[in-house]
Formats: structure tokens, C-alpha cells, sequence
């Protein structure tokens, strides 16, 4: 009987539209969550018996379909872990920070990211983000597929002491200094222990455009000496003569602290008929930059993220290390990804099979750090939705007592 019919056609509305209610809601709870992809209710018809002479009515159900290749607003943030997709593809994330072979992966938008107690980068949701460790002496990533990726972990860093083998001078020395007049100039070295030592340079004006330098260590922590230390200057424009190359070598002797070196280094002041680095003209002597190229044991200060995914250690002693080159995977229908708690989502027969790829590569887009993708929720629609849900659930209803008032007259017809 239709009747029957058009009744449990409208419980099916009843049910579809309150499916749809609380997918509204959800966007809406979920409007300030990084990296949320809107669902809605999409409807389709529940046919029983349709032909020339007779309809029966089946009904409507609702699916949800998940918008995520809906690029969300990107907003700033302070945190330079913090990181959104600009462009197509999902970062790749871990449910542990050591996954076992077998363990699901998963995708995410949700790029608000931070270092736990052991120095893994890890989100909100406590999904650990995932990368290919960088070859220490190749420079380029050690993977580049899925079952190669690792947690990317900034624990436990520090850099290596690197000594000195070179300093640099520029300076002028007063062409009117009296001959045995003298300029002092301090520089510091690092040995190979990463320690710092200073060097005094003392330049002694011997005759007219000729000068000697020697070194000393005024604080007594090692011993030095000059193995050839004449400087002469040209005296039609003050740039140097000798050493034609600028460079001295320095003996650094002994460390107190007991370093092994390093056992001597170059003094460069400059090029012969350069006015870059030492030179003698009139009126004073002045340092123009002490520079050396030693470096001392390094601890990290923080981290760099670029556009195109590579994590860089950056070390207090100035020194830069790429450690990980972070993927991203894209799908044939990235709606079709199954969604997980944590606003993640796994790989599904309708998503198709996940590809990852260096960002900017394979159609992929570019990370953005320090920057946060925002909800792809616009509270306007979702209103707009919940007041036609409202409208089409009390419709139902009324098909409802509609059809029981129908059935009570039919009940009537008896009596």
C-alpha cells in the first residue's frame, strides 16, 4: 500500500536528513581545527518499484563525502614547525614514532607540528611526521618511497669543532709611524678540541714601507711563533708588496688544555697591489675585520623548513646540516581517502594508491613554514545547510501524520 509507502519513505528522510545534521555539525565544531576538511550529505534515491501503471516509494539515503582536496585558508603562525600545504598532496604521519612493518599509514593536512620529549616532530593528534633521513656526504635523500620514510627527529644534535686553518686581516698601519713603532691586532683561533685561544699580532715598523709581524699569546694558553714575517708596502699607493701572496704561516706550538692542534695556520693579510687587505697610508692605523674560518663545537638552536621539504639543523657555532627531506602524497581521488580519528586519512579503493614525491615535484605543491592551513569550513553555508536540513526533516514529518491521518480515515471507513 502506498500509504505504508510514502511513511517509510519519509522515515528514510528522517534518517538521511538527521545523517546530514550531524555532519553540519561536525564542520562546525571542527571550525578552528588545523587542517579539517569539510563532509556533506550527498543524497541518492532508494528505488523499490517504479513502471507506467505503479510507483511504489523507496526513499533516500545520505553519504557523506569528504571534500579533501579543498585547499583551506593558509594563516600565519610563530612557529617555524609549524607547516601547510600550498597545492595539491598531504604529509605523510605515523600513529608511533617507530612504525613496524605492516602499521597503517597515514595522510594529513594538519600540519601543526612539535617536538615531543624525545625530539620527534609530532601534531596535535600525536600522528609523527615522516621523512627520508639526508646522506651526510651525498647531500640527497637515502629513500624515496613510502617504506623508506622515517620519523623526523631533532634529538641529540651537535656539530663537530672545526679548527682553524686561516685568518684574515684587514687593517691600515700609519705610514707615519716612527721606525720600531708597533700596531697590536687580536684575533682567535679554535683547536681541534673546540676551544678558543687568542693570538696577538704585533706589526713592527722596521724601515721606511717595511714592516715585521710576530705573534704571541697573551693569555699563556699556548705558544706561537712566526716562520716568516716580513711585510714591505709599495710606496706609490700603499697596497702591499711582500708577500706577494699575503699569506704567513703561523706556529701555533702548545696547548695548555692538551689540543692536538691545530699545529699551525695561515696569517692572509691580503694580495700584493690589493687594497682589501693590509696596507699603509697616512694618518692611522685601523682594523678594518678579524675574520677566522674555525668553528667551535656546536649545539642546535633550532630548525629550517623549505619549500620544498628539507629540514635544516642550524647549529649556535653558525653551522647549517640538511637532515630530512620531508613527502608528500598525492592520491588519483583524494576524496576518496577513508578518514581517521585525528583529522588523518588512509588509503581506500576508491582514494586509489598513495605517490609521494619531494614537494614541488610530480604535481605536488609547496610547504609553507610557519604557517597553518585553517578549516575549509564556511560557517555561512553550513547555516545556510542546517536551515534546508531543518526544513526537509520537518517536511517528513509532516508526510508522516499526513499519511496516519490517511490510515485513520481508512480505519473510519468500518465503522
Amino acid at each position: 500500500m502506498s500509504i505504508y509507502g510514502a511513511m517509510i519513505s519519509s522515515v528514510t528522510g528522517l534518517n538521511a536528513q538527521s545523517q546530514a545534521l550531524g555532519m553540519i555539525s561536525d564542520n562546525l565544531s571542527n571550525v578552528n581545527t588545523v587542517g579539517y576538511k569539510g563532509t556533506h550529505a550527498r543524497f541518492s534515491t532508494l528505488v523499490t518499484e517504479v513502471t507506467s501503471t505503479r510507483y511504489s516509494p523507496g526513499g533516500v539515503r545520505a553519504a557523506p563525502h569528504v571534500e579533501v582536496s579543498r585547499q583551506g585558508v593558509l594563516q600565519a603562525s610563530t612557529s617555524v614547525t609549524d607547516l601547510a600545504v600550498s597545492g595539491n598532496g598531504m604529509f605523510v604521519v605515523a600513529e608511533t614514532a617507530t612504525p613496524q612493518p605492516g602499521s597503517e599509514t597515514l595522510f594529513t593536512r594538519a600540519g601543526s607540528f612539535t617536538k615531543d620529549a624525545n625530539g620527534n616532530l609530532v601534531n596535535t593528534a600525536g600522528l609523527f611526521l615522516q621523512g627520508w633521513p639526508i646522506d651526510a656526504i651525498t647531500g640527497q635523500p637515502t629513500g624515496n618511497n613510502l617504506s623508506q620514510l622515517e620519523t623526523v627527529s631533532v634529538a641529540n644534535l651537535s656539530t663537530a669543532s672545526v679548527p682553524t686553518t686561516t685568518v684574515n686581516i684587514a687593517a691600515n698601519l700609519d705610514a707615519d709611524t716612527a721606525v720600531a713603532g708597533t700596531y697590536t691586532i687580536d684575533s682567535s683561533i679554535i683547536d681541534s678540541l673546540g676551544a678558543s685561544h687568542v693570538v696577538r699580532f704585533t706589526f713592527t715598523k722596521t724601515a721606511a714601507n717595511a714592516w715585521t709581524v710576530s705573534s704571541s699569546a697573551p693569555n699563556a694558553d699556548l705558544t706561537t711563533s712566526i716562520g716568516a714575517g716580513a711585510i714591505t708596502f709599495d710606496a706609490s699607493n700603499g697596497t702591499l708588496l711582500t708577500p706577494a701572496t699575503g699569506n704567513i704561516t703561523v706556529t701555533t706550538g702548545a696547548f695548555t688544555n692538551g689540543a692536538a692542534g691545530p699545529a699551525s695556520f695561515t696569517l692572509n693579510i691580503g694580495a700584493a697591489g690589493s687594497a682589501a687587505g693590509m696596507t699603509q697610508f697616512s694618518g692611522f692605523s685601523a682594523i678594518n675585520s678579524v675574520t677566522n674560518n674555525g668553528l667551535p663545537t656546536g649545539s642546535l638552536s633550532g630548525v629550517a623548513i623549505s619549500e620544498t621539504g628539507r629540514v635544516v639543523a642550524l647549529f649556535d657555532n653558525g653551522q647549517t646540516y640538511d637532515i630530512y627531506q620531508l613527502a608528500l602524497a598525492s592520491h588519483p581521488n583524494p576524496d576518496g581517502l577513508e578518514p581517521r580519528d585525528g583529522n588523518a586519512y588512509a588509503t581506500s579503493s576508491f582514494s586509489g594508491d598513495p605517490v609521494v614525491n619531494i614537494p614541488q615535484e610530480g604535481g605536488t605543491g609547496k610547504i609553507i613554514s610557519a604557517a597553518l592551513e585553517a578549516a575549509s569550513v564556511d560557517i555561512a553555508e553550513e547555516f545556510t545547510n542546517m536551515i534546508i536540513t531543518q526544513r526537509a526533516y520537518s517536511a517528513n514529518t509532516r508526510v508522516i501524520t499526513t499519511a496516519d491521518e490517511m490510515l485513520d480515515e481508512t480505519i473510519r471507513m468500518k465503522r
